[in-house]
């Protein structure tokens, strides 16, 4: 556990709820199998409205299609209040948060799928290790909603005490999980077969006693759940019926207080739930008497399935409408315990850092240990994708108003601190859309990165640890100070000055990657240009000695080709400075390579820029490798007017005001990407709302076997295609539009370059001919710009929405 809070506030959108989050990011440290639906998991992560939602009522509570249609409509009203709606189940033995479309009809389809059980507490393990689909109780949904961090809960009716539960005992788990699960559940009461009375006499027991019995033994227990009827009356309602004939001890009539009593709860530090009880609709009172009647004549021929028959089904009309009146009233609560939350700016924001700090080890270490975590209780299998680069901790200060901008003076405002560092958010990325498409793919990402034995270090190595990512690859070092980034904004939220402390990575021993490249042969490499360029020369070095020979199709989406290399690279600036970095690396093995030295680069237009001018200045644009290469593209007239005509096209078709492409030939953009192609073959150039320009080239075998050598120049579809008459090489240069982000949907800018480059590396992964036919190339694209636009919605580096994207990347 860190030694200090680190105290502050977060964007307003609250950039992670850590104390929230604890729970389950314990739980996800410990590999339990728990699914957080990627919009539910970005909600929580930026401090969004979110309802939890029982799926007992689906399994077991009402005949198919009517559960379906039920649970369609609930998270429907939920998702009209503002709040997402997280339907909780047991899925194939994993716990889900939320679910997507067809898992709810795969529930819902008790025909289909009949051995979908009813869980409760006491079922969980055994469900999960049975690989079981089930329905969460309000205990189980309770027992989730609380580890997820989600404060409210709508459902039906609760559990209670049975009649005749004053001999048997037997009382709901419902009762005793609400005295330890700090969430407010919403119900419409008691269910109605239940002894109400000694229900509500049982929760002012359990207050009773834990206020006369508490003693050290009950010190991490509750003093009892609160009872509030929410209606204009102190009357706990009965289920079908607005009365009961009992009363509630407390009662409000608004969201807002109900969400407030929530708050205080846990600003005073309390881990019980509170019990919102909201009466049926008005419009279905008039048959509650005749359905409480029906239920009484039920109890006593101890049939409780025979009360839809008894009142001709009206019971189930009310069901539905009291289900939906309390995902009306949960979703509504929910968005004012958000805006509370999201209000207060008293609240320390505490990273629990558990177990031991990770001993320092040396390229040595990592050859010999090889993986330090388990996968399935297995040793992590090797990774498809290695990203070498930094792992920093972000501070960001912003002052309220730029008038409090002194010297020599502290000023009221706003500290926020995220993870970053280019290579970890890009590794976040490409690993949140790779492990979304299979569990065997949530191993296939591997950050290598240095971080200090300090308390940043632990943070950097805990934090990554509970995002569900692999942690072999972040080595601590000994009196190393980790990776800081500090940012002072002005009040308009630009950057007024930073300190960046990065001398640990980019001081790191080439060997260190070395010995990830030896253990791991990758499909694809990814490097960050903040690595020194002694370091990329062994890197590249490497690289080009070392076959993948399990990869015989990697040299179509071009490879770093040596002797018997088979593994890409994929280069990512982070800055103007440092971006060429990695010439020194090129220069070396300009002689010793039979083609471009690095397979990607993914620069900006400034980047772009800086690159071309060191590659003249380091002469590579003199060396007789670099003459052979252009000589070889066979780059005449007619691609140059084509060009043209290109340059003419607009930026955007949703936008005017962007103009057009005259930027690529005015700005020489096009002209720098041609004569940088012998040292990156691909070049996926970021242009910030004028899209993305992609220029490639194909020699040989790839030229042959790309479906760009049918093509021809299309200036509709935005794309200009040369042949070289000689040499059969192939230059294809495409622009891609920016897609349409809403101006007021705009959150965040810090992330959305890297979470394009995640995305694409996720892609050529997935599909390393991506880059070889129209059809691909452009799928991949939209996907890594998709990902660039979560992100800009999203107050975090990497919007956890990424998750989202498997589906598109299936369709590759």
């Amino acid at each position: 556990m860190l030694q200090a809070s680190f105290r502050g506030i977060f964007t307003n959108q609250r950039l992670i709820s850590l104390r929230k989050a604890s729970s389950l990011s314990a739980a996800r440290g410990r590999r339990a199998p728990i699914d957080v639906h990627p919009e539910v998991e970005d909600a929580l992560a930026t401090g969004k409205p979110v309802v939890a939602l029982e799926s007992t009522i689906i399994t077991h509570g009402m005949p198919y299609p009517t559960s379906l249609e039920m649970a369609q409509s609930v998270e429907r009203i939920v998702r009209s209040t503002g709040s997402i709606p997280a339907t909780i189940a047991v899925i194939a033995g994993r716990i889900k948060i939320g679910l997507h479309p067809a898992e709810l009809e795969r529930l819902a389809d008790q025909h289909s799928n009949p051995t979908a059980v009813k869980l409760s507490r006491r079922d969980i393990a055994a469900a999960i290790a049975l690989k079981k689909d089930g329905g969460t109780t309000c205990c189980s949904t309770l027992i989730f909603a609380a580890l997820a961090g989600i404060k409210v809960f709508a459902t039906g009716g609760l559990g209670g005490v049975h009649r005749g539960g004053e001999k048997t005992m037997d009382v709901s788990a419902d009762l005793h999980e609400l005295t330890r699960c700090p969430v407010g559940l919403v119900s419409a009461g008691v269910k109605s077969i239940l002894d109400i009375r000694r229900t509500l006499e049982y929760l002012v027991w359990l207050l009773k006693m834990f206020e006369e019995f508490i003693s050290n033994s009950f010190t991490q227990e509750t003093l009892g759940v609160p009872v509030v009827s929410y209606a204009e009356t102190h009357d706990f309602p009965a289920f079908y019926s607005g009365r009961s004939g009992f009363e509630s001890p407390w009662r409000i009539n608004d969201p807002r207080t109900a969400a407030q009593i929530l708050h205080t709860h846990w600003q005073l530090g309390m881990s019980n739930g509170a019990l919102f009880a909201v009466p049926i609709p008005a419009e279905y009172e008039a048959v509650g008497s005749a359905l409480q009647e029906a239920v009484e004549q039920a109890v006593r021929e101890s049939e409780e399935q025979n009360i839809s028959e008894l009142t001709q089904g009206k019971s189930l009309a009310s069901n539905i409408a009291l289900v939906e009146n309390t995902a009306l009233v949960g979703g509504r609560i929910a968005v004012e315990y958000a805006k509370i939350a999201g209000d207060r700016h008293d609240q320390d924001q505490c990273y629990p850092v558990t177990g031991k700090p990770d001993e320092p080890h040396s390229a040595s270490d990592v050859a010999s240990s090889g993986t330090t975590d388990d996968f399935k209780g297995q040793p992590l299998p090797n990774a498809s994708l290695v990203v070498v680069g930094c792992a920093a901790v972000d501070i960001t200060s912003q002052p309220l108003t730029d008038s409090d901008l002194g010297h020599q003076s502290t000023f009221p405002g706003k500290v926020s601190m995220s993870l970053g560092g280019v290579g970890r958010n890009i590794a976040e990325a490409a690993h949140r859309v790779l492990s979304s498409h299979s569990d065997e793919s949530s191993a296939a990402t591997l950050l290598v990165s240095l971080v200090g034995d300090d308390s940043f270090g632990r943070l950097l190595s805990e934090e990554t640890r509970m995002l569900g990512m692999r942690t072999d690859g972040l080595i601590s070092v000994r009196g190393g100070r980790s990776s800081v980034c500090s940012l002072l904004l002005e009040g308009s939220g630009a950057l007024r000055a930073g300190v960046a402390d990065m001398d640990l990575v980019r001081n790191m021993d080439g060997h260190v990657a070395r010995e990830f490249i030896l253990a791991h042969k990758p499909k694809l490499l990814a490097v960050d240009g903040n690595l020194s360029p002694d370091t990329l020369k062994v890197v590249v070095s490497e690289c080009s000695r070392n076959g993948v020979d399990i990869f015989l199709f990697v040299h179509i989406h071009v490879t770093i080709k040596g002797a018997a290399n088979n593994t890409s690279k994929f280069s990512e600036p982070t800055s103007v400075v440092k971006s060429a970095s990695i010439l020194p690396a090129i220069a070396g093995n300009l002689d010793q390579l039979a083609w471009s030295p690095i397979t990607f680069a993914s620069p900006n237009l400034l980047e772009l820029a800086h690159l071309y001018q060191q590659a003249q200045l380091l002469n590579l644009t003199s060396h007789d490798r670099w003459w052979q290469v252009l000589d070889s593209l066979g780059l005449g007239s007619k691609f140059r007017t084509d060009l043209d005509l290109l340059s003419r096209r607009e930026a955007s078709s949703h936008d005017t005001s962007r103009g057009n492409l005259a930027f690529l030939v005015e700005k020489g953009v096009a002209q720098m990407a041609i004569n940088l192609l012998p040292f990156f073959r691909h070049l996926v150039i970021k242009c910030g709302d004028l899209g993305v320009v992609v220029v490639m080239c194909f020699t040989g075998d790839d030229a042959a076997e790309s479906s760009w050598s049918t093509e021809s120049t299309n200036h509709h579809k935005r794309y200009v295609v040369s042949h070289s008459p000689t040499s059969g090489d192939i230059v294809v240069l495409q622009h891609f539009p920016a897609m349409q982000l809403p101006s007021d949907a705009l959150v965040n800018t810090t992330g959305a370059g890297d979470s394009l480059v995640g995305a694409l590396l996720a892609a050529l992964v997935q599909s390393p001919k991506a880059f070889h036919s129209t059809i691909s190339l452009q799928r991949t694209i939209d996907v890594a710009q998709h990902a660039a636009l979560l992100s800009l919605q999203s107050p975090l580096a990497v919007s956890p929405l990424l998750s989202s994207l498997h589906g598109k990347l299936s369709h590759q």
